[in-house]
């Protein structure tokens, strides 16, 4: 390092200082390198220790670093999902005075994973549709607060378990364009074209690679993010007209959206001149409706579908087990202490990096109505919490921070046409059929 090193970082981290930013990203030791699955991309990119947590550097120009660590800060302002920005290194020199890449610093998402860690020997049909669905939910988010993304891609996304479901993170800003004045059509059917041709390239390199299921259609798959997008944006924008003693339709339109997951800021609402007839046309705010109502009542911090899984425990435990009456908050409280937080409690130790405490109820739960279903009869929670840490829970694999096998190249380059940088360095020996 020398007196020229620039650091931009969001919190200062004394531990930046000591990562040998003096030697090319290829070249770093074994001792600060984590061994971590990740996607295709266009630059290299590494896993490292930094003060106790995992961080991912990326070598890139220094004004592509700067650009995307602003456009992540915006984008976390936004409430969008996300990774976290932590630094951006620049004025890098190797120990001769050459110059060296700048680098982009971005904090690992924990329990998150690769597309490519989401499948054993081959892509099963259901999971690719539930990552494509929730890609598809991730860009409606995206173009909901104008953020244009120019290069949609599964590699460019982290995903996270939720409740049965996935949860999709954008891990690659560096192409985004955030306009405030919104997304004209033309920028939105770009997206969806560029997600839908890489999508196809992805699914068709692990086909290639015979870990495709036979059967399955690469363009259908792909064709299900469009599908999936158009179907939410409809039901987030399009105007209703209807006459004006339906005016009920109006409570029903706000309740379908919160049942998707969204909340409303204003609502246009527009009488004709006789007065027969009106027409609505809700203003979203963004997802998140059962992951805030959870929060205020119990401080859970969890994904959309888990918290809207935990939401409707608590509605039962409140309708059939607590003596609180209306009193939501108080019910709420009792609930979590009583119910949650003795399950998560109940977890060994050592399995706690499994999966998160969320995820664990929800398939606490899942396994207790399969058990149920068995037997003919209601299982107790607490017989089915022990059959769930003894016969599934302690066969899964770690996915707090996951260690996978190595990214492979693409067989048909991504639409950018840009050649994709892949790392062989990670650990192939480990076995992937408990991830799924």
């Amino acid at each position: 390092m020398t007196d020229a090193l620039s650091i931009t970082a969001s919190a200062v981290d004394p531990g930046l200082l000591t990562l040998p930013w003096s030697t090319p990203l290829a070249e770093w030791p074994s001792s600060t390198i984590v061994s971590l699955p990740k996607g295709i991309s266009r630059h290299l990119v590494r896993f490292a220790n930094l003060s106790g947590r995992v961080v991912a550097v990326k070598e890139t120009t220094a004004e592509m670093a700067r650009r995307e660590y602003e456009m992540l800060g915006n984008l976390h302002r936004l409430d969008v999902p996300c990774v976290d920005r932590v630094a951006v290194i620049a004025g890098r020199t190797d120990a001769e005075g050459n110059p060296l890449p700048a680098a982009l610093v971005t904090a690992h998402l924990k329990f998150s994973l690769p597309y490519r860690a989401l499948f054993t020997q081959v892509l099963r049909p259901d999971t690719a549709t539930r990552l494509v669905d929730a890609l598809a939910v991730l860009l409606v988010r995206l173009h909901n607060v104008g953020f244009f993304w120019g290069d949609v891609s599964l590699s460019n996304t982290l995903f996270r378990r939720d409740a049965g479901a996935f949860a999709a993170y954008l891990v690659d800003a560096e192409t985004g364009e955030l306009h405030e004045s919104g997304l004209t059509r033309g920028q939105r059917e770009h997206d969806l074209d560029v997600a839908r041709t890489n999508i196809a390239g992805e699914i068709m390199d692990l086909a290639a690679g015979g870990r495709l299921e036979g059967g399955v259609d690469a363009l259908e798959i792909a064709d299900g993010i469009v599908s999936s997008y158009r179907s939410l944006w409809a039901a987030l924008t399009d105007r209703e007209t209807f006459a004006s003693s339906d005016a009920w339709r109006i409570t029903e339109r706000v309740q379908r959206l919160n049942a998707l997951g969204f909340d409303i800021g204003e609502m246009s609402i527009e009488a004709t001149p006789d007065g027969n007839r009106v027409s609505i046309q809700p203003k979203v705010v963004d997802a998140g409706h059962h992951q805030r109502r959870l929060i205020r009542l119990t401080g859970l911090d969890v994904e959309e579908n888990q918290a809207r899984r935990l939401l409707n425990d608590l509605d039962e435990f409140r309708a059939r087990v607590s003596l609180l009456g209306d009193d939501e908050e108080m019910a709420a409280h009792e609930w979590l202490t009583r119910v949650f937080e003795p399950i998560v409690k109940a977890i060994p130790y050592d399995l706690r990096a499994k999966l998160e405490p969320a995820e664990v109820f929800h398939q606490v739960l899942e396994h207790r109505w399969y058990l149920s279903q068995e037997r003919g009869q209601s299982v107790p929670l607490a017989e089915a919490l022990t059959s769930y840490i003894k016969n599934v829970l302690r066969h899964r694999r770690d996915e707090a921070t996951i260690m996978g096998p190595p990214t492979e190249t693409l067989a048909i380059p991504v639409v950018t046409g840009a050649t994709p940088v892949i790392d062989d360095d990670e650990d192939a020996s480990l076995d992937w059929r408990d991830l799924v």
